[in-house]
């Protein structure tokens, strides 16, 4: 027989647990593990920690879930805390009295995440809520939750439904039966709820949805595409839908199908705290005609509207479509850097120099060239393109090989500007865009306008692009626009714009940005230095972290790059690795007492991490204490990045930490001081820091014992 999902063991009641969100989900944790159905607490308070950094799990209520799904959980399990004390867990109406840990098992099961969600969906309704505030014991809880995850049979097919009743993905039977004398047809509304996990939000948001539907007298059924599996709307329920809400933190899967249909868009929790208002919202665009609709063949992006049907401005939606060009674009740049940079290995640094032209039947050292004019490329494609391992260049196999594995790099590096623009236009426009927006980029690489073209162009095919979606064309027409038209005349359009007109222009200010960069020196290489390094330090793989990366990388995939990208580069990859390097040396060096056991930890994971370049390694500490972990970090990284430009510290390699220090032109140990200093700074800047708190620390109760 399956374990209980909770059990007396694993419920707290009255129980003070610790000051802030850490301590509870610590406290938690290590009840868990206690009773054998976790291995290492630890990782889950880490992963439990991680998805707080991403969305606290605060619900409105006095309610909190952090929730997270790891290896070391061996059944998936409850464990529920009624605080003494209540806890700040993020929720706009204030701190939490009643937290569950949702722990799922790493390769959990249908069956266990359908009780997981059952839970969630529970928790939107005040009655059960109330009965967990009241419940005289332990034993009760248990009744309570259980009640909820294993419903009784479901009634019979005349008999109305439960609110406790999972959200069918058809809709309700229970409306009213059509007739000649029949009232007027309800709003028929559909929604979709996911969120990144896929265990709490996605199923808390379609049980509010759905009561405030049954509140609003409306037809409704929810598909939440979460992870105890999703039953897709039939075709029929898709036909008759009125309007569509996308509840969602992530993408929408299947996004096409609801082509034309009115939408209401918003984050998964504005489904929680604001159902009401969101169904109300749905209502009203079904009798809107010029309500926001989903775009005709888009599966993902859709377009901007100020008619209230999104909560994402212009502005987040512009920043959503540049981060997914870049995100997109790192795994080129980071493939094609890193190769270049295994050239310069193998072949020595002179394999970058740009041949001359050469008469029919050059004889190079022992070896004779096939005839033709060989000018414009480098020593690396040369070699590549007219050698093999049984004929070797004049510097043997070594040389070959650093030919081979750079020639490889340039060309992949060639796609970072096509792929930022496609990707770009992809964000706005989705699959329509995608042709154009690599078109723009091309383009923009022909005429030298490079990064920042690919930037404007992107925007411009994308949003075109999307224009052309919108169009009204005959049936027969509309079959051709995702293949032929939208290709075609976009790619036209945007393309010739580029040359004629955005081509000259663009070239002009990627010219004075390079001139710019290779006239840096004194003061105005250092400031440069300070103000990416606090950017790399400042949200630790985010949008801030992201946009000084990607302004490194485009000035070392420039066909002239030169000394000042490459000390860019360094300055950049120096200060991401200040932050985990420093936290690890501040964790389990300088002071660990400072620190928590799970923070002491992850500490020993963070050396690899930060030597790796991988400033992600300090999320669970800033998560945990951003006000004081985040500034010391920022300090550390400006602190690194000044000293790296003073430095003049040059770095071709746009990925890999210390074990790319052979592609640093000689300067290996500037960066290396560079770097230590800056984690030294950062270290005791983060241990001082926490000293202010270490008084309040030891006063506040300990976490329960297991």
């Amino acid at each position: 027989m399956a374990e209980p999902i909770i059990t007396s063991e694993l419920v707290l009641l009255d129980a003070d647990a610790g000051a802030d969100a850490e301590a509870v989900i610590a406290a938690l944790a290590q009840t868990l593990g206690a009773t054998g159905r976790c291995t290492d607490p630890d990782e889950l308070v880490t992963a439990a920690l991680a998805r707080e950094a991403s969305s606290p799990t605060g619900l409105p209520g006095g309610l909190a879930i952090p929730h997270a799904r790891v290896d070391s959980v061996t059944t998936a399990s409850l464990v529920m805390a009624r605080l003494s004390h209540k806890v700040d867990f993020g929720a706009a109406d204030g701190p939490a009295d009643i937290v569950f840990l949702i722990a799922a098992p790493g390769g959990a099961g249908s069956a266990h995440m359908k009780l997981l969600s059952s839970l969630a969906r529970a928790l939107v309704r005040p009655d059960f809520v109330a009965a967990l505030r009241a419940a005289p014991d332990e034993a009760a809880v248990v009744e309570l939750v259980d009640e909820a995850v294993n419903p009784p049979p479901k009634p019979a097919p005349d008999a109305a439904p439960s609110a406790a009743a999972p959200v069918p993905a058809e809709p309700a039977t229970t409306a009213p039966a059509e007739s000649a004398e029949s009232a007027q047809q309800p709003v028929r509304i559909l929604a979709v709820t996911a969120c990144p996990t896929g265990i709490a939000h996605t199923y808390m948001a379609a049980d509010a949805l759905s009561l405030a539907a049954e509140r609003a007298g409306v037809e409704f059924s929810v598909e939440p595409q979460g992870s105890s599996g999703t039953t897709p709307f039939t075709a029929a329920a898709l036909e008759q839908a009125d309007a569509v809400i996308f509840a969602t933190d992530v993408g929408v899967k299947g996004r096409e199908r609801f082509a034309g249909k009115p939408v209401i868009e918003s984050g998964v929790k504005r489904a929680i705290n604001s159902p009401d208002d969101m169904i109300a919202e749905a209502v009203a665009a079904a009798a809107d005609p010029r309500a926001r609709r989903v775009p005709a063949g888009s599966g993902a992006a859709s377009e901007a509207a100020d008619d209230g049907g999104s909560t994402i401005g212009l502005g987040g939606r512009l920043k959503q479509a540049l981060l997914t060009g870049v995100s997109y674009m790192i795994p080129f740049v980071a493939a094609g850097g890193l190769l270049m940079a295994l050239g310069f290995l193998f072949g020595g640094y002179e394999i970058a120099n740009a041949r001359v032209c050469v008469p029919q039947g050059l004889v190079d050292g022992d070896v004779t060239y096939p005839a033709g004019c060989l000018g414009g490329m480098n020593d690396a494609a040369f070699y590549a393109l007219n050698n093999t391992l049984w004929n070797l260049p004049p510097g043997g196999l070594l040389q070959y090989l650093g030919a081979v594995f750079f020639a490889i790099g340039s060309l992949v590096m060639a796609f970072m500007v096509p792929v930022l623009a496609g990707y770009i236009a992809f964000a706005i426009a989705d699959r329509p865009g995608i042709a154009p927006g690599f078109a723009a980029g091309a383009v923009s690489l022909a005429v030298g306008a490079g990064f920042i073209g690919g930037l404007i162009g992107g925007l411009f095919a994308g949003v075109v692009a999307l224009w052309f979606t919108r169009l009204k064309l005959p049936r027969w027409a509309a079959g051709l626009m995702p293949v032929v038209i939208i290709p075609l005349c976009v790619t036209l359009i945007v393309g010739g714009i580029m040359y004629m007109f955005l081509g000259g222009p663009l070239s002009w200010l990627n010219e004075q940005m390079e001139d710019g960069l290779n006239s840096m020196s004194g003061s105005s290489k250092i400031v440069l230095g300070v103000v990416v390094g606090l950017m790399m330090c400042f949200d630790l793989g985010g949008p801030v972290n992201k946009a000084a990366y990607a302004f490194a990388v485009a000035g070392l995939g420039l066909a002239e790059a030169g000394e000042a990208q490459w000390q860019i580069m360094a300055a950049v990859m120096a200060a991401g690795m200040v932050p985990p390097l420093a936290l690890a040396l501040a964790s389990t060096v300088l002071r660990p007492s400072t620190f928590t056991e799970p923070e002491r930890e992850n500490g020993k994971a963070a050396w690899l991490l930060g030597a790796s370049f991988i400033s992600e390694g300090a999320i669970p500490f800033a998560a945990a204490d951003p006000f004081r972990v985040i500034p010391a970090m920022m300090l550390g990284g400006a602190v690194t990045g000044g000293l790296s430009m003073a430095l003049d510290v040059q770095l071709r390699a746009p990925h890999g930490g210390v074990f790319v220090m052979f592609a640093m032109n000689g300067t290996w140990w500037k960066f290396l001081i560079a770097l230590a200093v800056g984690t030294a700074v950062s270290a005791f800047a983060v241990v001082a820091a926490k000293q202010f708190r270490r008084a309040d620390a030891e006063a506040a109760p300990q976490p329960i014992p297991a």
